[in-house]
C-alpha cells in the first residue's frame, strides 16, 4: 500500500492534489491513501472563516469549499487530524470523527480507526499546559481566547489514547513529541530555524502529551507537521524494543517539502475506511465523563468494564458493519461570485446557529447507544459562572513556562521583520 503523508493543508488541497497526480503519473503509480497531519481548514464558508483562528490579511477561502459542496471529488481517500489553524465549528460538529466532504475523513479530537488492515491513530490539537487538565468549555461563536484554547489539546482525550492496547500502525500529531530532536539532527534543524533553538535547549519544543502517547503505543511510524520544516528522527523503545521512524512536514508551497511517501505491508485490496473495535469500546466506556466546562474529567467515574465494551462494541459491529455513517451536509457553502475574502466584494456571513447537530454524529452515538452531549447547555452556562483564572492560567503548576510554540506563522513573519531590519 502507497500512502502520502502531507504537513500543514491551510486549505491548499487543490494543489495537493495536484501534486500527488503529477507523483502518480511521473511513477507510473497508484496512491492509495493520503494523510494530512492538521491545519487542514476545513472552510465551508464565510461563517466558518469566523471561527478560524487565523489573521485577517491572512484569510483566504482557499479550496475545501468546492469538495464539501461536491464541485470537486477527492481523487484520493484522505485521513486528517486538527490543527491550530481550523474551521473550529465545523469540527466540533465531528468530534467523534466523521466525512468533512466526501472521501475526507476527519479523525475526530482523538481517534483509532483503520485503512484496510493498517491501523491508524491521532490526536488533534496542539499541547498547552495551561489548559490541558481543563474539559472542552469552548463553544462557538468563539472569542478571542476561546478561537485559540478550543485547538488545545486536552487530558480526556489523551486518556482515551493511552487505553488503546492494540497495535498501532501510523499515528499522526499536529505539533511533535517533546524531545523528539533528541532523536534526530537538531543542529541542522537550528541552522533551518534559528528561533526553536532556545526551545530545544529548554526541551520545550513539543507536546508532553504527544511524548507519552509515543512512549506508550509505540507505533511503526509517526507524522508531524505544525513547525514548516522536514525532520526525520529514529525512536528506540528501549533496548532491543521497536523502532518509530518519525518524520515532520513542511507546509503546502512551492519549494517546500511538505510531501512524502511511504510503502506499508498491506493485505489485498481495495481498502477502505473503517471504525476500530477496540476504539470504539473506549469511546463507549468514556463518554459518560466527556468533560465540557473548565472542570477536569473525572476518570473514577467511569465505570463500565472495557472488555464489556469491547464485546458489546463486537455484537453491534457484526450486526451494523465498519463502515462510518455517509456524509452529511449541515452547512450552506460557500458562494464564489460573492468574493467575500479578495476584498472587493460583501461579506456573507450566514445566519446558521452556533451549535449544530451533525447527523453523522447523532448516528455515531446511536450506534453506541450513548446520549448527545456536545451541545449540552446546562453544562456550558457552568463556564460562565467558573472563575476566569482558571481558565488563563490552569493548574499547571511547576509546568507554567513549558509552553510550547502556538502559532508558527506569527514567529516566521516576525523573524522575517528582523531580517528586514537588519538589512
Amino acid at each position: 500500500m502507497k500512502i502520502a503523508i502531507e504537513g500543514c493543508m491551510h486549505g491548499d488541497l487543490d494543489n495537493v492534489y495536484r501534486t500527488l497526480k503529477h507523483i502518480e503519473e511521473k511513477a507510473g503509480t497508484k496512491i492509495d491513501l493520503l494523510l494530512c497531519c492538521g491545519d487542514f481548514q476545513a472552510v465551508r464558508n464565510e461563517t466558518d472563516m469566523e471561527s478560524l483562528n487565523v489573521p485577517r490579511k491572512y484569510r483566504e477561502m482557499k479550496s475545501f469549499w468546492k469538495y464539501y459542496s461536491g464541485e470537486e471529488v477527492a481523487p484520493i481517500p484522505t485521513i486528517f487530524i486538527g490543527g491550530n489553524h481550523e474551521a473550529s465549528n465545523y469540527l466540533w460538529e465531528l468530534y467523534y470523527g466523521g466525512w468533512a466532504a466526501p472521501n475526507m475523513y476527519f479523525m475526530g479530537y482523538a481517534g483509532v480507526l483503520k485503512f484496510g488492515n493498517i491501523r491508524i491513530g491521532g490526536l488533534s490539537g496542539i499541547y498547552n499546559a495551561r489548559h490541558y487538565k481543563l474539559g472542552h468549555f469552548e463553544r462557538p461563536p468563539y472569542n478571542e481566547s476561546t478561537i485559540r484554547s478550543v485547538y488545545h489539546v486536552r487530558e480526556y482525550d489523551v486518556h482515551k489514547l493511552m487505553q488503546v492496547e492494540g497495535p498501532i500502525d501510523i499515528f499522526l500529531s499536529h505539533d511533535w513529541p517533546l524531545g523528539i530532536t533528541d532523536c534526530g539532527n537538531s543542529k541542522q534543524l537550528i541552522r533551518h530555524k534559528p528561533f526553536f533553538e532556545k526551545e530545544i535547549q529548554q526541551r520545550t519544543l513539543g507536546s508532553k502529551a504527544a511524548a507519552q502517547l509515543l512512549e506508550k503505543l509505540k507505533p511503526a511510524y509517526w507524522f508531524s507537521a505544525h513547525l514548516h520544516c522536514k525532520f526525520a528522527a529514529s525512536v528506540q523503545h528501549g533496548e532491543g524494543g521497536p523502532i518509530t521512524k518519525f518524520l515532520a512536514l513542511d507546509k503546502c508551497m512551492a519549494g517546500h517539502r511538505f510531501l512524502q511517501i511511504i510503502d506499508v505491508e498491506a493485505g489485498p485490496g481495495p481498502y477502505e475506511i473503517s471504525y476500530d473495535e477496540e476504539w470504539l469500546a473506549i469511546t463507549r466506556k468514556f463518554n459518560s465523563i466527556l468533560p465540557l466546562t473548565i472542570k477536569s474529567a473525572d476518570f473514577g467515574a467511569a465505570q463500565n468494564d472495557i472488555h464489556d465494551c469491547r464485546n458489546w462494541v463486537k455484537r453491534r459491529l457484526q450486526a451494523r458493519g465498519t463502515r462510518p455513517f455517509d456524509f452529511v451536509r449541515t452547512a450552506p457553502c460557500y458562494d464564489p461570485s460573492h468574493r467575500s475574502f479578495n476584498g472587493s466584494a460583501v461579506n456573507r456571513i450566514y445566519a446558521m446557529p452556533a451549535l449544530v447537530r451533525n447527523p453523522q454524529t447523532e448516528s455515531f452515538l446511536e450506534l453506541l447507544e450513548l446520549p448527545y452531549l456536545l451541545d449540552n447547555t446546562l453544562e456550558s452556562t457552568e463556564v460562565a459562572e467558573s472563575p476566569a483564572s482558571l481558565i488563563q492560567q490552569g493548574p499547571v503548576g511547576e509546568d507554567t513556562e513549558e509552553i510550547p510554540i502556538d502559532d508558527v506563522d506569527e514567529l516566521e513573519e516576525l523573524a522575517e521583520d528582523e531580517v528586514e531590519n537588519e538589512d
